[in-house]
């Protein structure tokens, strides 16, 4: 095991720098190196204390990474409903002196163990809300690999001392948000089953739920993070931690069959990002088996099918509803772990591509389909021989976005899954349920490219992006929390602030319009909701109120003038700039 961990070590100090070949490569290196930012710098993250973390630690002479690890460990804190330690993440960095721009992916693995059937109990089929709480949706977390390969590579304040904030705020005490006790609330009849005691413990002391005003304390997490904090990654992937995850994942119903090897071989996988133009500009985002290339595809096709004659917003969004439902149907069919399916990427980036996709969109009322990416290629073994997805994606996320004072950016997503991830706590933490996050297979067994694999990774629709002026520098990051529905509420602040003219706040309080599948999702709720909605109803759209409405997106803005941020206001998030920082 010892040597397999010193291969984990090793794979994840490895650092990856921008191809010759991307977008962003073409700039003059030394130029951008020279060229200082005159922004200072801003954090923008679903929660005050996250926030006030990350900005001690930027004041602290702090790069974006170790800023965002910092603010990360809190969100584990104060909002373990929706991502933590125990979950995955991806970030994607910026890092101005060297002009490069890394994906980190930090998603869970499915264990040695994992099979297509392991979603069966007693030779049935288990339903979706069933399967959430089950040891079999547990996959290996990635989260603390990637804080550490990430920090490897960027970080400048100490290993130890990034964590401190998260330490002393679990020790100390943290009160209890609003949506916290929502998700708290909601989780009471599981709890009453008895089959979930530590959770049960720190979420309903005394066998109530607690209520506002209520302050916590976490000592367990503590803990934890004192001891990755002292040995590193080790006190995670290996030992005592290590065997509790373990243990906690084999626990009935339906155990894992996780064991410590799987644990001890987990990796960080490093790549370039995915980036493709959009007008005078370059938008990057992370690669399969995130979905970061709907980021690329969607404005490309929303370009693709304005007439030019659109003069209201409602116009503007029908829009980029269908440029939506294109991209949606081509992800849906053929992102998968790279590792186990040929995801084609460049293929479906291609402006070639998008431009006769465009071509094929669907009316109102038509059910979406997928693509050929290889219509130009005489390829003939293609993706598209996999079988329909069938992937049922919760909302239990959260991102933030961060630029430090040298200009270097990060834009970072992590998960448990479902909000309290698989509801099994251990050492202060919730242990995640993304395994759930896989397609079912088809009844006569084709393949699909997420199907379930021993070591695969599950497909995300988490997708942090950051896009690029025409000099290379940073002009827009943003990311949002939503199950699948992450890719309409992120590209919607893309079109927002680069196409309809909004600003960072505006973009982000925007109604949020999903459109996967034969349905559009409206957010009627907000500001203007009510119109769109009515307007897709009159162009012949099967149109669900109310559906659409749980964004996390916290997004940060670069202008002439200098920042602006926005935190979801249907969130808990703020954003806080500073002007320098100590160097």
């Amino acid at each position: 095991m010892t040597r397999v961990f010193v291969l984990f070590l090793y794979l994840v100090l490895a650092a990856c720098s921008q191809a010759p070949d991307s977008p962003l490569a073409d700039q003059n290196t030394s130029a951008t190196a020279e060229n200082t930012w005159p922004h200072g710098a801003m954090v923008s993250a679903a929660n005050p204390d996250a926030v006030a973390a990350a900005i001690e630690v930027l004041e602290e002479g702090g790069h974006a990474v170790d800023a965002a690890i910092a603010a990360h460990a809190v969100l584990g804190l104060v909002e373990p409903e929706s991502s933590g330690i125990g979950g995955s993440a991806f970030m994607l960095v910026y890092d101005r002196a060297s002009n490069s721009t890394t994906a980190y992916n930090g998603r869970e693995k499915a264990p040695s163990g994992a099979s297509s059937t392991m979603f069966m109990l007693n030779g049935e089929p288990l339903g979706g809300r069933e399967k959430w709480s089950t040891g079999v949706s547990v996959g290996v977390p990635g989260t603390v690999a990637l804080y550490h390969a990430a920090h490897s590579a960027h970080g400048r304040i100490e290993w130890s001392a990034i964590l401190q904030p998260a330490i002393d705020l679990a020790s100390n005490g943290f009160e209890v948000t609003d949506k916290f006790l929502v998700y708290n609330g909601a989780l009471e009849p599981t709890i009453a089953t008895g089959a979930f005691p530590n959770a049960a413990a720190y979420l309903f002391p005394g066998g109530k739920p607690h209520v506002a005003g209520d302050r916590i304390t976490n000592t367990a997490y503590a803990a934890t993070l004192q001891r990755i904090a002292v040995e590193g990654p080790s006190a995670f992937y290996a030992g005592e931690l290590a065997q509790a995850i373990v243990d906690r994942a084999q626990t009935a119903p339906a155990g894992s069959s996780m064991t410590m090897d799987d644990i001890a071989n987990f990796t960080v996988v490093e790549r370039e990002a995915v980036c493709g133009p959009f007008r005078e500009m370059t938008i990057c985002s992370t690669p399969p088996p995130s979905s970061g290339l709907a980021h690329i595809m969607i404005p490309a096709l929303y370009d693709e099918l304005l007439s030019g004659d659109e003069e209201s917003i409602e116009e503007k969004v029908a829009v980029f509803i269908d440029a939506q439902r294109l991209a949606y149907a081509d992800r849906d069919q053929f992102v998968g772990d790279p590792e186990f399916v040929d995801v084609p990427v460049e293929q479906l980036t291609d402006p070639g591509y998008l431009k006769h996709r465009a071509t094929e969109r669907f009316a109102p009322a038509a059910d979406p389909v997928h693509g050929d990416p290889f219509f130009a290629t005489p390829e003939a073994e293609a993706a598209w021989n996999y079988a329909p997805d069938a992937t049922i994606e919760v909302a239990g996320t959260s991102h933030l976005s961060i630029i430090d004072g040298e200009g270097n950016a990060v834009s970072m997503t992590a998960s448990v899954g479902y909000p309290w991830g698989s509801i099994r706590m251990t050492n202060g933490f919730f242990l995640n349920n993304q395994l759930t996050d896989f397609s079912g297979a088809p009844a006569d067994g084709t393949p699909v490219a997420n199907g379930i694999a021993a070591g695969k990774r599950p497909r995300s629709s988490m997708s942090p992006t950051i896009v690029f002026d025409n000099s290379g520098d940073p002009l827009l990051l943003t990311g949002s929390a939503g199950g699948s529905s992450i890719i309409a509420y992120t590209t919607k602040t893309l079109l927002a602030v680069l196409d309809w003219g909004l600003t960072a706040k505006e973009a982000t309080d925007f109604p949020n319009v999903v459109a996967r599948g034969k349905t559009v999702g409206v957010e009627v709720s907000a500001d203007g909701g009510q119109a769109i909605a009515d307007d897709l109803v009159a162009r012949g759209y099967n149109v669900q109120p109310g559906r659409g409405e749980n964004s996390g997106l916290h997004i940060i803005v670069v202008g002439p003038e200098g920042m602006s941020g926005s935190a979801d206001r249907r969130r808990h998030g703020t954003v806080e700039a500073i002007p320098s920082v100590k160097r």
